[in-house]
Order: structure tokens, then sequence, then C-alpha cells
């Protein structure tokens, strides 16, 4: 950073407080938070409204909404330490985020809550206008401001290793240094668990067998100093794989090696072109078929790196981009990895990173354990056309409009109904409104809405009895004389 741009910078310094003025504010005026409405359950142990498993921006919308619906009983676990849910500072390594800058992300419908907002009172409108894409350690900045100017109650270092049924109610429990209790228990839960949602990372299957210190997955921790003059082979060539490519060339790789089974490289991102509110609004209400037909063109389209992205790779002369390259077995050879190829040529390399993003898997969720299999998933519900089968959408769970999860068969597991699916697996059923920026509040709108429309009904008794029990006057008898009718008026006859 220049000396000018930091003394710019210091001169803003007195604005962030005046804009944590200006949320609290408008916090003041929108009557946040309202008074808890929420009739109680009888319980010898307390019994949480909603436990939301995430703080990171999805679990945080969802929180700030479920709050600003009056839903005040509420717990936000996350297992990172503070300032690091997420993948902002942890496994996502791109230079920029691709989402627009305008874009109002988590806002909540609230301008001074916006991304926008808090750079300009950090940094001036001049250099807002300036900015071209949203620095990736700055957006987890606005998100830890977000969190505390909002004061949302996230507790870190807490792992929900179980959901189990306990009756109409689940139990909850829980490991990890911050966790005050062995379990909880909550009428509605709310998996707020980002892009592995319901699911976990993609593992080929022919590093299967393949010593660890030879491989890892681009989501997990990789020490790339030790990547230093090495040959280091990259599968795919999505966001995540040429990120990864990037810092293991800036870190001092020999040669990084893209291994991309498609024959050219993916140049336009598909769902950009239909993206608008009537499209999030309505994506739920189409036929399965349509939906399918949405999500399956997508997934074979691929969305592509983003530009800056994939400069930051090509820009190194010991970069390469290998197509109609799959990878057809790899096995150690020594000190060396030998991966062979659909092209029925061999590549020699130290490290293989697998930029292979995640898949949807229920059974992979340990929270889940022992009745994962009773989710209903979209290859129960829909057989697609000839021409447009898809085996990893068919793995997706086939959600409820409120986001909760469906049985393969009714009655064998009704609890799942009280499980909301807020991440990156909803997509399928409900649109990409509980993941990516763009939609996140709608999505958080529209799952608080839900849920408070449950939970109501299922407190209706005590409602109604509030209703009839309720005496306050708004009148007190003394605003007014009563005043008998005047006796000297004629009364006409009734016409015959």
């Amino acid at each position: 950073m220049t000396h000018n741009a930091a003394a710019a910078i210091s001169s803003m310094a007195g604005s962030l407080p005046e804009l944590e003025q200006r949320v609290r504010d408008d916090l003041s005026c929108l009557c946040y938070p309202p008074a808890n409405w929420v009739a109680r359950v009888n319980s010898e142990e307390h019994v949480h409204d909603v436990v939301v498993i995430g703080g990171g921006m999805c679990g945080l919308v969802a929180s700030f909404a479920l709050l600003s619906g009056g839903i005040r009983d509420i717990r936000i676990f996350d297992r990172s330490p503070p300032g690091f849910e997420g993948p902002w500072l942890t496994y996502a390594r791109m230079e920029t985020l691709r989402s627009p800058k305008h874009l109002t992300g988590p806002a909540y419908g609230m301008a001074s809550l916006t991304f926008r907002a808090w750079y300009v009172a950090r940094f001036g409108d001049a250099a807002w206008t300036a900015l071209d894409k949203i620095p990736r350690p700055m957006w987890m900045e606005y998100l830890r401001w977000y969190r505390k100017v909002l004061d949302l109650p996230v507790e870190n270092g807490v792992e929900v290793e179980a959901i189990v049924p306990e009756g109409q109610l689940l139990r909850l429990t829980l490991t990890g240094e911050g966790a005050r209790q062995k379990s909880v228990l909550a009428r509605k839960v709310v998996m707020a668990t980002g892009r592995d949602g319901v699911g976990r990372p993609h593992i080929p299957e022919f590093v299967n067998g393949l010593p660890q210190e030879f491989w890892a997955h681009s989501s997990d921790d990789i020490d790339f100093s030790a990547l230093r003059g090495k040959r280091v082979v990259v599968v795919g060539v999505g966001a995540s794989a040429v990120d990864n490519a990037a810092e293991a060339l800036e870190a001092g790789a020999a040669e990084v090696r893209h291994l991309i089974r498609r024959k050219e490289m993916p140049r336009i991102n598909k769902l950009m072109g239909v993206g608008s509110f009537g499209f999030t609004a309505g994506f739920s209400r189409l036929d399965d078929a349509r939906r399918w037909q949405i999500m399956n063109y997508s997934m074979r389209s691929q969305t592509p790196a983003p530009r800056g992205s994939t400069m930051r790779v090509s820009r190194h002369p010991n970069a390469y981009f290998h197509f109609d390259a799959a990878i057809e077995g790899v096995e150690a050879d020594g000190g060396d990895l030998v991966i062979a190829t659909s092209q029925g040529r061999a590549v020699r390399a130290d490290f293989l990173i697998l930029g292979t993003g995640f898949t949807v898997d229920p059974l992979a969720r340990k929270e889940l354990s022992g009745y994962a299999d009773k989710i209903l998933l979209w290859r129960d519900r829909f057989t697609p056309p000839v021409g447009q089968e898809n085996a990893e959408l068919g793995k997706f769970p086939y959600l409820a409009g409120d986001f909760s999860f469906l049985e393969r068969e009714p009655g064998q597991a009704p609890w799942l109904a009280n499980i909301h699916s807020f991440n990156a697996s909803a997509a399928a059923s409900l649109g990409k409104v509980s993941g990516d920026i763009p939609g996140i509040s709608e999505g958080a709108s529209w799952l608080v809405r839900e849920i408070a429309a449950s939970l109501y009904a299922e407190g209706f008794d005590r409602h109604w009895q509030g209703l009839l029990d309720y005496e306050t006057p708004e009148l007190w008898g003394d605003e007014w004389t009563a005043s008998p009718l005047p006796d000297d008026a004629p009364v006409r006859e009734k016409e015959r």
C-alpha cells in the first residue's frame, strides 16, 4: 500500500463508527429485535427454538433473519476459531471474489449493512469507484464486522457430532473446546454448512491406495511452501483448481500442469445469463423436469474460473493446460507419481492437487448418521429424459419448500421435517439462494418465514388461548357518555 493510500484510509477512520451508529439507528427504526412470540415447549430441559449449524455467511444472515422475525431463542455453532468461519481464509485461495462488488449479499434489505457501505466508510467514495473486484480477505473482514455490529451470538469451537430425534424434538451432540454442554435440545435445526453442505469433498477413485503425502484436495490445508521446486499436477480447470495452481506457482513450483478431461476451456458462466429476482422467486415453482433441465445444463456446461484467476496462472511460463487429458490411473514410482492419461501418455509429478470440487452425499454427513438413507433424493423422485441423465445431480436432496428434508418413505423419519438444509445442496430444489452471495438474503427471508409459520402452527393452542385471555383495554370507559334516543321524533308508518 502506498503512503498516500494509507493516509487516505487513515483520514476515513472515523467513518466506520459513524456507520455502526447508522446501523444501530436503522435497527431501532425497524424495531429490532422484536419481542419473542414463540410459544414455549413444556420440557424439564430447556428447548431452543432453532439451532443454526455454521457461523459463516449463510449462518450469519439466517440468524439475523431469525432474530428479525422475533425468533430469539437460537444458538449458532461453528467449529472454526472466531473470524475463520467459512472458506474465505482457509481453503478459498482466489485473489478476489467472482461476484460483482455491488451485490448486496447478506445485507437483508439494509443499505447500511452492505459491503459497499462498509467499504466506503473505511476507504471513501473514490476508492469504491476505483475498486474492481472484492479482495477475498477483505470479504472476510466485512463478515467479521457484520457479525460484530449485529452482535450475533456465534459460539466458536463447537462441533455438532450428531442430530438425533428425541420425541418431537432434536438432540444435538456437541464437542469441541467451545462447547458449554455435551448436548442441547432444539425444535428446528438449520444446516448452514456451506459449500460441502450435505456432502463431502469429491475424491476420485484413482487416488485410492495412494499415500497421502502425494496428494491433497483443494479444500485441504496445503503447505504450498513445500511445493517449491516440485512438479505439480492439478486435476481440473474450475475455480478451485486454478486458484490452487496459482498458489503452487507463486510458491515456486518447478511446473504446474492442469490435466483436464474436457476438450476445451469452459468460457461462459451460464447462470449469469438468467439471474434475476424472477429466477430467484420462480425457480422453486417450476416442475421437476424444468428444474432438472436448468441444473443439469448448468452442471454440464461447468462454470469457468474467473478471468483474473486464470491469468494469474497463465502468466507463468511454467504453467501448462492439457485438454482432453482425463486421468486413467495414478501410481507411485519411488518418489515420483506416474499419472496415466486418456491420451495414452503419462505425466510424472511430485504432487497431485484435486480441484474436483464437492459432491452431495447425505450419507457422508456424520450429523445425519443412522438415518441419512431415509432422506428423499432427486433420483428417488424424478427420472430424467434420455440424454439428461446426471448421477451427481440425482444425489441432491429433494427438499420441501422450507428447505427441510423429505422422507423417502412417508412415516419412516418424520423428524426430517425439522432439519433445514440451508446450504449449497438446496440448489436443485430451490435454486441458488443458500450458498452464493447474490441470492442469500432472499433465501434467508424465505427460510425464516417458513420456520415462523411452522412454529406458529405448532403453538396454535397457546396462541389461541392467548387471544382469548387478552384483556388489555384500549378504551378505559371515560371517553364517551351513553345517550338515550330522542322521544319526540315522529315515526313513519310502514308503507303498505
